[in-house]
């Protein structure tokens, strides 16, 4: 218990020393008009407040990612706790504010064209696909999950097949609809409804003194299992997650002001870090040892650990609400996850979106793609967004390095967590059987090679766009705030 409480109340310093000094490090501009002006257009660009934004960016980016994912790393014991607190805190928040922030900075740019500005134009066609591929598996993978939540809540009374419709139903009207009209209107009430699930639980687990395991030397994790590379793919969005870089612009095109973005972008990934420390407490913790979780995720799943903790620790009926809390979390991803790869799409083929029919037909062939995707196993879907998450998050902190480099700016705070995570990444898909299948050992000297040339080509393009003076933001000098 003294772990968890104690790697709690460090994600919430973290947010107000490390998350001030990184803010300081970018150097926000109080005076200079945001997108949701200069840019606004009534559908995806207009000005909405701090609580408003906060509350969006939470849902987007916490999906079944930091429930999911921690459940499952629990299997590895209390160092799971150490990656969640220490890539929250350095690498996940990091990676989401410079990328929030990099944006605004960019009339509201996605990642694929900051990675095409930042990084090289090829990588902008690379990351493009990427992004977009990434955005279908994790669509898809937030349309099986909460159904099977629904499913296993009403005891099959519901057919799956009704469930997957209705969601489908709703994520093709929050991908075409004017952000203001689902998604600002209804995130708030959901948000509410998700911290009530997270601190119910997490307050459950401390009231009845759940044995948490402590974190020591003997008791790092269990039967020594190797934790490099697979924890830090396995626990993503609690840590850190590359699907944030695909919503961070849906929120900076609606930020008033720079000095909001610490709260929406590092703030809210603190909050992520929150959640997923109390699911996987509550999974080392509730299940007779990591054996016994072992076997409940065998037989019953994820979503039945999800719905037997919620029970355990809040009886039926707050048990019944604590699962709705956590039905939310991807319904709430994938609704924007479609909605980022629609203003994806538009922006690479510079295709204005304000008429309705101008977005319906770029989503459409999204959804088409989707629904095939549905048909495949859920467990195979995960292995291969698990590494698509992740190597987007290594293209993401790629992109805020550079321009931090290229600022005179203390560039490490992004290019350490960039290096260690390219490293990770790297020697996952070489050692993983959905990659190439070396061993181990040959994966880490592989992995090593390759970290190493992409530091190399870091530094040469990085020191030729210092030299070619790389135009860093969008100019704005001649913009005038209409009354």
């Amino acid at each position: 218990m003294i772990t968890f409480l104690a790697c709690i109340a460090l994600l919430i310093v973290g947010y107000f020393t490390y998350g001030k000094f990184v803010e300081k490090v970018f150097v926000v501009n109080e005076g200079r008009p945001t997108p949701a002006f200069t840019h606004e257009d009534g559908v995806d660009y207009l000005p909405m407040n701090t609580k408003k934004n906060s509350l969006i960016q939470l849902l987007n980016i916490a999906g079944v990612g930091p429930i999911f994912g921690p459940i499952m790393g629990a299997l590895y014991g209390p160092v799971a706790f150490l990656w969640i607190v220490l890539g929250c805190i350095f690498a996940g928040a990091v990676h989401d504010y410079l990328t929030g922030m990099i944006s605004i900075r960019n009339r509201g740019a996605h990642l694929p064209e900051l990675a095409g500005k930042f990084l090289g134009k090829v990588m902008k066609h690379v990351v493009n696909a990427f992004a977009i591929l990434l955005l279908l598996l994790v669509g898809t993978v937030f349309v099986t999950a909460p159904a099977d939540l629904l499913y296993n809540l009403m005891n099959g009374k519901v057919g799956l097949g009704l469930i997957i419709a209705a969601i489908f139903i709703y994520y093709i009207l929050a991908t075409l609809l004017p952000i203001d009209k689902i998604i600002g209107r209804f995130y708030p009430f959901f948000g509410a409804l998700l911290l009530i699930s997270a601190v119910g639980v997490g307050g459950g687990l401390v009231i009845t003194g759940a044995p948490i395991p402590e974190l020591s030397l003997q008791n790092f994790h269990p039967d020594n299992a190797p934790i490099f590379p697979l924890l830090f793919l396995t626990i993503s969005c609690g840590a850190l997650s590359g699907f944030h870089a695909t919503q961070t612009p849906i929120i900076s095109r609606t930020t008033q002001n720079e000095k909001q973005g610490r709260k929406i972008f590092y703030g809210m990934m603190i909050a992520e870090g929150i959640i997923a420390m109390i699911w996987a407490a509550a999974a080392m913790s509730l299940f007779n040892g990591y054996s016994g979780l072992n076997d409940m995720l065998t037989n019953i799943g994820t979503a039945g650990i999800v719905g037997e903790a919620s029970k355990l620790m809040l009886g039926a009926i707050g048990g019944t609400l604590a699962v709705l809390g956590v039905i939310i979390l991807p319904i709430t991803s994938g609704d924007t996850a479609f909605r980022s790869a629609r203003m994806i799409i538009a922006d690479y083929m510079n295709f204005s979106q304000k008429k309705i029919s101008s977005r319906l037909w770029i989503a459409l062939p999204l959804f088409a793609i989707s629904i095939a995707l549905t048909k495949v196993d859920f467990t195979i879907l995960w292995r291969y967004f698990s590494w698509a998450n992740q190597s987007t998050a290594v293209i993401a902190l790629w992109v805020g390095a550079m321009y931090l480099f290229i600022a005179k700016k203390n560039y490490w705070i992004a290019m350490i967590p960039g290096i260690f995570m390219t490293m990770a990444t790297m020697t996952y898909i070489l050692n993983a059987k959905i990659g190439f299948g070396l061993s181990l050992n040959t994966s880490y000297i592989g992995a090593t090679i390759i970290t190493a040339v992409i530091i190399l080509l870091f530094y040469i393009a990085a020191k030729k766009a210092r030299m070619n003076n790389l135009t860093l933001e969008d100019d704005v000098s001649g913009w005038k705030k209409v009354a």
